[in-house]
């Protein structure tokens, strides 16, 4: 995997200009073959010793269909916005903090997008240029800033009092003007999706400044004519259950400000303007929908001033790039029954998919079911419960969930798991965070024999667990 990322890079990647169209990356329904690679991988993880009894439960990526969603974006983007546009995709790191899969997106032309000290190390780590990184939060400190300013990444301010900051910063700095673009969040006030968690641009949202409260809007537009050097907004109204059409409205209402904005200054003070990411992923199937296609195409009819040229683009997407490509895999332990229910007892439980075990209703999972040599299992549908190892009641990946009768030795995989399952790992009971690896299936040997795997993370170990949980320091609190 690290072979071919080094290939794709010395071949020269171009963040700006959006020329990978090709129809084999098109998103759109997931690639025919897709499936096919997931079921390939998943016999190839048990014939080549990945999920063994010490290792019950594995993560897989699959790096063409990674490759594939990156291709997409870009061509999307580069099908309504006019030539010469500068766009960045910066990637959401939020959504898979792995270095190895940074540097994939990396490759493929995607920046990042971060929002704390660690998702920045992770992106640097990656080889990831400071012009291609996007520092995003609600709470920086001012060593955050400093650290930004210094290396020349592009800031989005949160608040008033992040601007105050940002003030007294730029003054200290010697008489060159640093090289961060720097960029104000507003909140468009357009309203909630169906998961209110992840509503962005709700009226008493924490990000950015309320747009339609009093005087904010006209705030806004003063605090750019005082400071020449604000140069972009940006706004994110959302992410998994936000309407299409309600996102659009959000980019309309930051554009229209963008040349109020650019109007009172008599000049393109704003000459960028970040929408943020958040489409959302259908978990109901293997179709990929919507599409950063679709997207693209409502933003350019909701708001065609977008893409003439005049703005520079940055996206911030993320579980739409990955979710798709990702499996987690675990062994049955125990096979029994509970009330004339069967219940599969698996090592995949709330430490890697948290949000589905808590709120299963907006995180449903696709599960489906392996025989104990990988090979996809055969037979009648049975309503059973899938459970995982952690030790209380609602430790449940499916419920009463239709699926061919699982026995003890057989495997579950949790599909489009590639975004966010992990990243969110849940210490619940000290369970271990499971090994992560990428997978490609050359095309010379389209079978579980030509699966090559390559470790993105190494699971979790004991001694691990022991150390971080203050295993150095097992007398310091029974000292005097």
């Amino acid at each position: 995997m690290v072979e071919d990322i080094r290939k794709d890079e010395e071949a020269g990647n171009d963040y700006e200009g959006q020329g990978r169209a090709d129809a084999a990356g098109r998103r759109g329904s997931l690639p025919a073959d897709a499936a096919g690679r997931r079921d390939l991988a998943v016999r190839a993880a048990v014939e080549q010793g990945l999920l063994t009894e010490a290792a019950p439960v594995v993560a897989l990526l699959d790096v063409a269909g990674i490759r594939a969603s990156a291709a997409a974006l870009h061509a999307a983007f580069a099908a309504v916005a006019a030539p010469g546009t500068r766009v960045l995709h910066a990637f959401a790191v939020k959504a898979a903090p792995l270095v190895p899969v940074l540097r994939l997106l990396h490759a493929e032309g995607i920046g990042a997008e971060v929002a704390s000290p660690g998702e920045l190390g992770l992106a640097r780590a990656a080889g990831i240029r400071p012009d291609h990184t996007v520092l995003d939060s609600p709470a920086k400190t001012p060593a955050e800033l400093r650290e930004a300013l210094a290396l020349g990444i592009a800031v989005n301010a949160d608040n008033p009092q992040e601007l105050t900051r940002l003030d007294a910063l730029l003054a200290l700095l010697p008489s060159a003007p640093t090289g961060s673009p720097i960029g104000l969040r507003v909140n468009p006030q357009t309203g909630s999706g169906s998961i209110g968690a992840l509503s962005t641009a709700t009226a008493t949202s924490k990000f950015g400044v309320a747009l339609r409260d009093e005087g904010a809007r006209a705030w806004v537009v003063q605090a750019f004519l005082d400071r020449p050097w604000l140069t972009r907004l940006h706004a994110h109204s959302g992410s998994q259950g936000v309407p299409l059409a309600l996102m659009a409205e959000g980019v309309r209402t930051v554009h229209d400000l963008a040349e109020e904005i650019n109007t009172a200054a008599g000049r393109q003070q704003v000459d960028t303007i970040d929408i943020g990411g958040g489409l959302p992923v259908n978990f109901s199937s293997d179709e990929e929908t919507p599409t950063h296609a679709e997207y693209a195409r409502l933003l350019r009819s909701t708001v065609p001033g977008l893409f003439d040229g005049r703005y520079g683009l940055v996206t911030e997407f993320g579980r739409s790039l990955l979710a798709k490509h990702g499996t987690v895999l675990a062994r049955v332990e125990y096979a029994k029954s509970a009330g004339g229910r069967p219940i599969a007892v698996t090592h995949a439980g709330v430490q890697v998919a948290t949000r589905t075990v808590y709120n299963p209703e907006s995180w449903p999972l696709r599960i489906a079911a392996y025989d104990a040599g990988g090979r996809p299992k055969d037979g009648p549908d049975v309503a059973q419960d899938i459970a995982g190892p952690a030790c209380f009641a609602g430790d449940v990946l499916a419920t009463d969930r239709p699926l061919p009768l699982l026995e003890q030795g057989d495997l579950v995989a949790a599909l489009d798991t590639g975004a966010y399952y992990f990243a969110n790992h849940y210490a619940y009971n000290s369970l271990a965070r499971p090994g992560i690896h990428g997978f490609t299936t050359p095309g010379t040997d389209p079978t579980a024999h030509g699966v090559r795997f390559a470790t993105v993370r190494a699971p979790q170990t004991v001694a691990e667990i022991v150390a971080e949980s203050g295993g150095g320091h097992p007398d310091a609190l029974v000292r005097d």
